[in-house]
C-alpha cells in the first residue's frame, strides 16, 4: 500500500493483462481509472471488486481509442474522478495476422491506430497532468519488435513505432516525466487463437528458459516497478519474457 493517493489510467483494463495490471497497481494502493472499449461488463465487475477492497478507488471510463479527438476526455475524466494523474499505462492493443497479399487499409488503421497512434496522442493529452505530478508513463510493447513473427508485418511495425515513440517521449517529457516500456513474451495465449495451435504452443513453451509462460501478474509487477520504483530509469524497454528473447 505504498502508493496511496496516486492515480493511474490504464487502457484496455477490463480483462486479461490489463486487468492484471490494474489489480497489481491497486494492491499497491493506487487508485485506477479502468478504460474499456467493448468489455463494459468486465470493466464494471473489476471496478466493483476493487472498490470492495477500498471504496472509491476504481472508476471505469469508455472510449474508442481510434477516435483520437476523444482521447483528452480520458484524462479529463481521470482528473475529475481523482483530482490527479500520476501514471499512464498504454496497454490496449489489437493483435492479428496480416499476411502479405492480404493487407488492407482497415487492418493498417486498426493495428497502427491501437498500437501506435492512440498511445502517442493519449500520452500527449496526459503530458500536462503527468508533468504536474512528476509522474510516469509505461507502454506495452512486444519482444517480437526485434524478431518479427511471420505474417505480422503491420503489427510489428506498429509496436516498433510505439517503442521508438516511448524513447522519444522520454527525452521530450524529461526531466519531470519518466517514460518506459514493458515487452512481454508469451503472456496468456490470444483468445480464439488461429495462429498458435497446440503443437506450436508446446514448441514455443519449450524454448522459454524459465520453463513457463508469463502471467498478468508478471507484467503488473514490472509496470509497477517502472511507474513507482525506478526513479532513475527512463527511455528503456524491459523484456518480461522468461528469457525467451535471448534464445530466439
Amino acid at each position: 500500500m505504498d502508493q496511496l493517493g496516486k492515480t493511474v489510467l490504464i487502457t484496455g483494463a477490463a480483462r486479461r493483462v490489463g486487468a492484471g495490471i490494474a489489480r497489481g497497481l491497486h494492491a499497491r494502493g493506487a487508485s485506477v481509472m479502468l478504460h474499456y472499449r467493448g468489455a463494459e461488463d468486465a470493466a464494471r465487475t473489476l471496478a466493483t471488486e476493487l472498490n470492495r477492497q477500498r471504496a472509491g478507488s476504481a472508476v471505469t471510463v469508455h472510449a474508442d481509442l481510434l477516435d483520437i479527438p476523444a482521447l483528452p476526455a480520458l484524462v479529463e475524466a481521470t482528473l475529475s474522478a481523482f483530482g490527479r494523474l500520476d501514471g499512464l499505462v498504454n496497454n490496449a492493443s489489437s493483435f492479428f495476422p496480416t499476411p502479405i497479399g492480404q493487407i488492407d487499409e482497415a487492418a493498417w488503421d486498426d493495428l497502427i491506430g491501437s498500437n501506435l497512434k492512440a498511445p502517442l496522442f493519449l500520452a500527449q493529452a496526459a503530458a500536462p497532468a503527468l508533468t504536474a505530478s512528476r509522474g510516469a508513463l509505461v507502454g506495452l510493447i512486444d519482444i517480437h519488435v526485434d524478431r518479427p513473427m511471420t505474417a505480422h508485418a503491420v503489427y510489428t511495425a506498429a509496436k516498433a513505432g510505439h517503442a521508438a515513440t516511448l524513447r522519444a517521449l522520454a527525452r521530450d517529457l524529461a526531466p519531470h516525466v519518466r517514460v518506459n516500456g514493458v515487452s512481454p513474451g508469451v503472456n496468456l495465449w490470444p483468445e480464439g487463437d488461429s495462429v498458435f495451435d497446440q503443437d506450436e504452443r508446446r514448441r514455443i513453451e519449450a524454448t522459454i528458459p524459465l520453463a513457463r509462460i508469463g502471467t498478468p501478474d508478471d507484467i503488473a509487477r514490472a509496470v509497477g516497478f517502472l511507474l513507482f520504483d525506478a526513479s532513475y530509469v527512463t527511455g528503456q524497454i524491459l523484456a518480461v519474457d522468461g528469457g525467451r528473447s535471448v534464445v530466439l
